[in-house]
């Protein structure tokens, strides 16, 4: 089967101006491993590994996988999105382009059931509840975490309970050595469809409990690459277009400390210019639709041991989202859509820890966001919403078992200045996890968690002008997990390590919220159907092997299986079928190479054949793709500081797919990154 695929200068001239004011690029130089002694970035490679120590993923009793900062300079990553692909049981929604939405479903549960924290506080969108992960960097990241289920902490926001599972976005906090007072990182990016992305990354030590962090970057792309397309009579290659995009980000943080405690404040903007690459239907290449995103928050934690068994966390932050959608192509009754959004939110948490005895400890958590939505949309209700979450956990942790539980309230109360509101919302959801090494001189544990979760409708769920229906349920999952864990490190051998996790897993979920076409494509339905089975396996492998003298080889494995089918009614023709865009098999493979100061990388990612309709017919039928990425760089030291040269090669044998039909994905497509340290 063929595969189907889918700015002024004004503007152009601040983006620019900004980013020749700040300019470069965060490469951190960890190892992959953990490690007992990691020497400093500019002592280049003379690291020595004394001991791989066992990891928080084998661990954790929940599913837990984590890209260290080392690891994301080592992928061939342009954002989180492109690194979270390389996780297990994770479908990554792209639809095509640089500048192209990316959201990820993990587990087949939806987009909407994914929580992503920046710094342990959660990114939020009440319009849509999707979070757009191609909209943030790794360039001053220290780990990208996914959890499934959640985080097995106590002392953590409530919202850390509040979904099916989350990731977990940690920056890379300052790390001075010596007299050393003050940190440059300076790079550029360059390569296919036009791109240039330079940052900057300064970090300044005020006094011994002070540090300053400024990090910013700008992205210039024209987003036009090649791409094969076929209607079923002709084939030809055409150029993809519309997919230019203008990006501008700053970040400015402080990190603090004082007695028995410390504190991280940030503020954070993010401004956009962006064509959006439309579906490749019935010949038609060129497109006008156009957004433009004017994103900013400030967000802030304090935290405090106030005994040797009482501590305690508080959170807030205050957040603006505006964005403009331009669709000279649809004409309505005052004139072309001109869509133009603006939310805000502001959040509070505090969090408590009491540690009753030296194995128990309980802990509550209370939070509360307020949310408003304005829009230019004719009949819009101008909804605002008033979320409060209260957890009660708890958690034991003997010699060989570890036991948590929890249960999180929400009450949810929404208002409108128009017509009428959804009214008040009122659940209680459950949470039970262990954990069991049941041999105390082998590092083998069994794992379990049960999860009752559920997913509120969001703003344009509910209350969109001839879409939302206010009458929608909750969409409501059960999460069943047992899984094993295994972890071996030799001492003075070429192997170094093996760390082994696999995990059976069964959700379902009651009542999904599903948006069907209407009259035409712009005036959908919502509403509320059936049920969805979903059995799943996942087998995460790594291990690292030192062949001959200064080679060290870092290499990672991961599979999933998943069948996740609609159970709604035997009577309907698609019982049993596997649900949209969920493909039975997938995974991943990662090797990495270090030898002196030369460095190597290898990726592959493979997604097998899924369907785009709810009918698993040949006319749905997606064929499986793969991609096969590589690296080579070289580091060395220039005076008082370092550079690191990195060559990447994408999509290796040019292979053309989709990720959404008729949204075609870039071929073969090259980069280089210029990288100092000072």
């Amino acid at each position: 089967m063929t595969q189907k695929h889918s700015a002024n200068a004004g503007k152009m001239q601040f983006f620019l101006f900004s980013s020749i004011l700040w300019t470069g690029f965060l490469l951190p130089l960890n190892t992959w491993a953990q490690t007992d002694s990691i020497k400093k970035a500019t002592q280049l490679k003379e690291v020595q590994i004394r001991e791989y120590r066992l990891t928080e993923q084998s661990k954790s009793p929940t599913p837990l996988q984590i890209l260290s900062g080392e690891d994301l300079k080592r992928i061939n990553s342009l954002s989180v999105a492109d690194a979270i692909r390389y996780f297990s049981g994770v479908q990554l929604k792209d639809y095509g382009g640089i500048g192209g939405l990316k959201t990820v479903n993990v587990r087949s549960l939806g987009t909407n059931h994914t929580a992503v924290f920046l710094d342990g506080i959660q990114i939020g969108n009440a319009q849509n509840g999707q979070v757009d992960l191609g909209k943030f960097s790794l360039s001053n990241l220290q780990e990208i975490a996914l959890y499934s289920g959640q985080k097995p902490e106590l002392l953590i926001p409530a919202k850390g309970y509040a979904s099916a599972s989350s990731i977990y976005l940690k920056t890379k906090e300052p790390d001075f050595e010596g007299n050393q007072r003050q940190q440059v990182e300076l790079g550029l990016k360059s390569g296919s469809f036009g791109l240039i992305n330079p940052s900057l990354i300064y970090r300044n030590k005020i006094n011994e409990n002070l540090i300053a962090s400024i990090n910013t970057e700008y992205i210039h792309a024209d987003g036009k690459y090649k791409f094969r397309y076929t209607n079923g009579v002709f084939d030809t290659t055409a150029v993809r277009n519309n997919g230019d995009v203008e990006r501008f980000r700053l970040q400015a943080a402080l990190f603090g400390k004082f007695r028995n405690g410390k504190w991280h404040a940030q503020a954070y903007s993010f401004l956009s210019d962006r064509g959006l690459p439309g579906a490749i239907v019935a010949n038609r290449f060129d497109f006008t639709q156009r957004i433009w995103d004017r994103d900013f928050f400030i967000q802030g934690s304090i935290e405090k041991n106030l005994s040797d068994k009482f501590s305690i966390i508080v959170n807030g932050k205050y957040t603006y989202v505006y964005q403009r959608y331009l669709d000279p192509d649809y004409v309505t009754t005052t004139g072309f859509l001109d869509n133009r959004f603006k939310e805000q939110e502001a959040y509070l948490s505090v969090s408590g820890k009491y540690k009753i005895s030296s194995v128990w400890e309980v802990a509550y958590a209370s939070d509360y966001t307020f949310q408003t939505l304005d829009a230019n949309i004719y009949r819009f209700p101008y909804p605002s919403r008033n979320t409060f979450l209260n957890v009660l956990s708890s958690s034991l942790t003997l010699e060989q078992l570890t036991i948590q539980a929890n249960v999180l309230s929400t009450t949810v109360i929404d208002h409108v200045k128009l017509y009428s509101s959804a009214g008040n919302k009122q659940v209680f959801s459950p949470t039970v996890m262990l954990s069991w090494k049941f041999l105390k001189d082998r590092d083998i544990r069994v794992r379990a968690f049960y999860k009752d979760i559920f997913r509120m409708p969001t703003f344009n769920d509910l209350y969109y002008t001839f879409i939302g229906n206010t009458l929608l349920k909750p969409e409501y999952t059960k999460q069943y997990d047992v899984g094993i864990t295994y972890f071996k490190n030799f001492k003075n051998q070429q192997l170094k390590f093996i760390d082994i996790q696999s995990d059976v897993y069964f959700n379902r979920v009651k009542d999904k919220i599903v948006a069907q076409p209407g009259a035409n494509l712009y005036r959908w339905i919502m509403y509320n159907i059936g049920l969805v089975d979903i059995h799943g396996l996942e087998i995460n492998a790594k291990t690292a092997f030192e062949p001959f003298t200064n080679l060290l080889v870092n290499v990672g494995l991961n599979y999933t299986y998943q069948k996740a089918v609609d159970v709604t009614s035997k009577q309907e023709e698609n019982y049993q079928d596997q649900i949209p865009y969920i493909p039975e098999n997938s995974g991943s493979f990662l090797a990495r190479m270090d030898c002196q100061n030369w460095h190597a990388n290898y990726g592959f990612i493979y997604t097998g054949f899924r369907y785009n309709q709810k009918a698993n017919n040949i006319y749905n039928y997606m064929e499986p793709w793969y991609t096969h990425d590589a690296a080579i760089g070289y580091e060395f030291k220039l005076k008082k500081g370092s550079i690191n040269i990195n060559c990447e090669v994408n999509n290796l044998l040019n292979q053309y797919y989709d990720l959404i039909p008729n949204f075609p994905m870039p071929g073969r497509n090259y980069r280089l990154t210029l990288n100092y340290k000072l």
